[in-house]
């Protein structure tokens, strides 16, 4: 007679044939209790616990095990599922598989690149092989993300190691990445979004300044400090002028989180309490809200149906115009004086156009609400003195501020400081501090940094592209903005609101069109003096692209480039923002036809569009060393706007092409290197292990990727949405764009962007290691 079976408690059984669904989000797939198969038990000890057999050492028999071939024999009984005891799994995946210590299985790692795993049928008793650097990676962040729901033994399906990698890393999105990414700030939110990477004083009390005007929601954080003494959070309410550079400047000494939107509700007890509204950071040292990362972040939101929280991002940045003057680069203290690109407009019509039609009216409500900050926004900021031009009419990235930014590495400005410092003979840091204090004062060194925090209120930090003369230009980014915001407030004035909007906050009307005189004048309309009509917004847009055409665009050169307000010039750097007239609207058709036929080449390689030439970025040497946006870098701002532009004009065709190049590089990294995500890639040599400057976010995790990083996610969510079925499942495949396109169509793009020789971190270890990768 058989032994009898003495099962543990709360044992679920699975039926062989049962079909469960499989790839799931891990809260639903890991999220029931211990499972055990109905199969034939062949050994009674393994009903206790399984304790896996270790897979043979790469030096003894691995390679004469037989190869497995597409003919083999298949399981006849259903999909392979295996039995798998969770730690013990992992131990020896990673000291297998893991050679260079990293908590991920990835190309560069020199294993054996197969394990035994015992299948669930046979209750662990017959083994199967899986293999190469995507099933082991997948196979780690399966037990990583099993033990994160407090599980010691799984039946993991196969289906999930060989998950198709495009349907793997948008479901990863949709269903993780966003939700790690989620911030609030109030009593449930605060010790997460408190931690702040960037300060470096050696403070690090939690802080959060409330702005003036909100003494319900002071009140609210001095209660959450009474009932959190372990936080130690300090409780400050700003003055109601808080963007002065003098006042922004003695913050830096104690950095601080700024109070963003919250709503009202119930306190569960018949009392009501303020709960703050959900908004997605970018990701990695970037733990707040920013600006133009929000915008790209909403765009995926929307592809992944979160349309709820892209709408609370907009209510933060009303809320930010409201209180602290402007949409600010991060909700950070040391932000105050600082903004970034101006998306508002497009941000809150876009997610207009999908909410909920129940309630029209309340739709209508909230986007009159959207408007009205933007075109204080707009007045008060971008058409405004110091960042309107007044003699050319351009708006200027040129930010108030004193000082050294204090965001920054301790050592970002020491080649900068060092001959000031040498010059009244004291040490870098000796030097700093007097600087920041205004004891020594030094003209050339405030011109510097004038620039250099125009730079930061870019977004493109940094460039050579802007260096020492960013606040002096006209940029035709900002310029596409303006005009896309000029555009939008005249829409919707005309097609929501009647033709006619009354504002409700008092701010000064800049005047149209702009000119010296104009701004010399000291009287400025009053916004409550008249209503908006969409006459005047359509008129401020045709100026703007007559403004545009004069100043920015080269007919000899079939590009846009930016004018230096200052010299009288264009300034000649080749930037891949030229195509955000595209997407803006204020091209012509022929500046789009040479645009795509004359200068698009110039700025495509094999993974995309760079931000700009190697031509026009210079030589790189130690004195000069490579800035992140620069060629050969890519990001994903530059192809959402561009391919989104390219559709605009009916150049599909190039759009789904770019957008196929760029999803090919995301697709093979998150392949090749355990399923990572970055912040931005070397898109001619199609790596994400570039070093420029800070060096690369969203690659710094263990085993498992819990971020990716934000406009990334929602890049390769917007760019699904260009492919064709088949292109779709060419980037699956991880199919060059050399084969998917033909190489004689990439012939120009290889030969133009070639780098000299391979200094590629992977394409080193891959001769090292004589490897020869496979996608799947």
């Amino acid at each position: 007679m058989a032994p009898a079976l003495n099962h543990p408690q709360s044992v679920a059984f699975i039926d062989d044939a049962e079909h469960r669904p499989v790839n799931v989000d891990a809260a639903t797939y890991y999220g029931g209790g211990e499972s055990y198969t109905r199969s034939r038990t062949y050994s009674h000890s393994h009903i206790h616990g399984y304790n896996p057999k270790r897979a043979p050492l790469f030096e003894e028999d691995s390679h004469m095990r037989a190869r497995r071939m597409s003919h083999d024999e298949k399981s006849v009984t259903g999909p392979r599922r295996f039995l798998i005891d969770v730690e013990e799994t992992i131990r020896v995946v990673l000291e297998q598989e893991d050679t260079d210590g990293d908590l991920q299985i990835s190309v560069t790692d020199a294993g054996p690149k197969m394990m035994a795993l015992g299948t669930a049928t046979s209750n662990g008793f017959k083994t199967f092989d899986i293999r190469g650097t995507y099933m082991l990676s997948n196979l780690l962040q399966e037990l990583a993300l099993a033990r994160d729901h407090n599980r010691k033994r799984i039946v993991l399906d196969e289906a999930r190691l060989t998950e198709n990698p495009v349907d793997r890393l948008s479901r990863m999105i949709k269903n993780s990445f966003w939700h790690s990414l989620t911030r609030r700030i109030d009593g449930d939110g605060l010790e997460i979004i408190t931690a702040d990477p960037k300060n470096r004083t050696g403070r690090v009390q939690p802080r959060i300044y409330v702005p003036y005007g909100e003494p319900a929601m002071a009140e609210y954080y001095r209660k959450v400090a009474r009932d959190k003494p372990h936080m130690n959070l300090d409780v400050q309410v700003l003055p109601e002028k808080n963007d002065d550079p003098q006042f922004v400047k003695s913050l830096n000494s104690k950095p601080g989180l700024l109070a963003l939107a919250m709503n009202e509700v119930d306190d569960g007890n018949g009392g009501r309490t303020l709960k703050g509204i959900p908004f997605i950071v970018p990701g990695a040292r970037f733990n707040e809200l920013y600006n133009w990362d929000s915008y790209f972040i909403s765009l995926g939101l929307l592809v992944d149906g979160q349309v709820t929280m892209a709408k609370g991002m907009v209510d933060h940045f009303i809320f930010e115009i409201k209180h602290y003057g402007k949409i600010l680069n991060g909700s950070r203290s040391y932000y105050l004086c600082r903004t970034q690109p101006p998306f508002l407009t497009d941000m809150a019509l876009q997610i207009y156009n999908q909410l909920d039609r129940s309630d029209v009216e309340a739709n209508r409500q909230w986007l009159k609400r959207a408007i009205q900050a933007a075109i204080k926004e707009y007045h008060t900021i971008w058409v405004a003195e110091p960042r309107i031009d007044p003699k050319t009419g351009l708006s200027r990235y040129r930010p108030d501020g004193l000082g050294i930014p204090p965001e920054t590495e301790a050592t970002h400005f020491t080649h900068i400081l060092e001959p000031y410092a040498a010059k009244h003979g004291i040490s870098v840091l000796e030097f700093s501090d007097k600087y920041n204090q205004g004891i020594l004062k030094e003209p050339a060194l405030d011109e510097y940094f004038l620039h250099d925090r125009a730079v930061r209120e870019s977004g493109h930090d940094t460039t050579y592209r802007f260096e020492k003369r960013c606040a002096n230009l006209g940029t035709i980014d900002l310029q596409a903005l303006l005009y896309k915001y000029e555009v939008d407030i005249g829409t919707a004035i005309r097609e929501v609101f009647d033709d006619e909007l009354d504002l409700e906050q008092d701010f000064p009307l800049a005047p149209f069109p702009p000119s010296v005189k104009a701004y010399a004048d000291a009287y400025r309309e009053s916004s409550m003096s008249r209503p908006q009509t969409s006459d005047e917004w359509f008129a401020r847009a045709e100026w703007r692209k007559d403004m545009i055409d004069k100043y920015l665009w080269n007919e000899s050169k079939n590009l846009y480039f930016d004018y230096d307000t200052v010299t009288g010039k264009q300034s000649l750097y080749e930037s891949v923002t030229a195509f955000w007239a595209l997407w803006a609207g204020c091209a012509s058709e022929e500046q789009c036809w040479k645009l795509v036929s004359h200068s698009l080449k110039k700025f495509e390689v094999l993974g995309g569009l760079v931000s700009g030439t190697e031509e026009s970025r210079g030589k790189i040497s130690l004195d000069r060393p490579n800035r992140q946006w620069d060629y050969p870098y890519a990001w994903p701002p530059h192809q959402i706007m561009t391919w989104v532009g390219l559709e605009r004009y009916g150049y599909l065709e190039e759009s789904q092409r770019l957008a196929y190049r760029f999803l090919y590089m995301m697709t093979t990294a998150f392949v090749d290197f355990n399923g990572v995500v970055p912040e931005k890639f070397d898109a001619v040599k199609l790596s994400h292990l570039v070093d420029a400057e800070y060096g690369n976010q969203g690659i710094d995790f263990k085993m498992v990727p819990r971020e990716g990083f934000g406009w990334m996610n929602a890049a390769y969510q917007v760019g699904l949405s260009f492919l064709t079925m088949h292109m779709r499942r060419a980037v699956a495949a991880c199919t060059s764009p050399e084969v998917f396109f033909g190489r004689a169509a990439n012939a120009d793009i290889v030969s133009a962007h070639a780098p000299a020789s391979a200094t590629d971190p992977l394409d080193l270890a891959m001769e090292t290691l004589n490897l020869v990768t496979s996608p799947i």
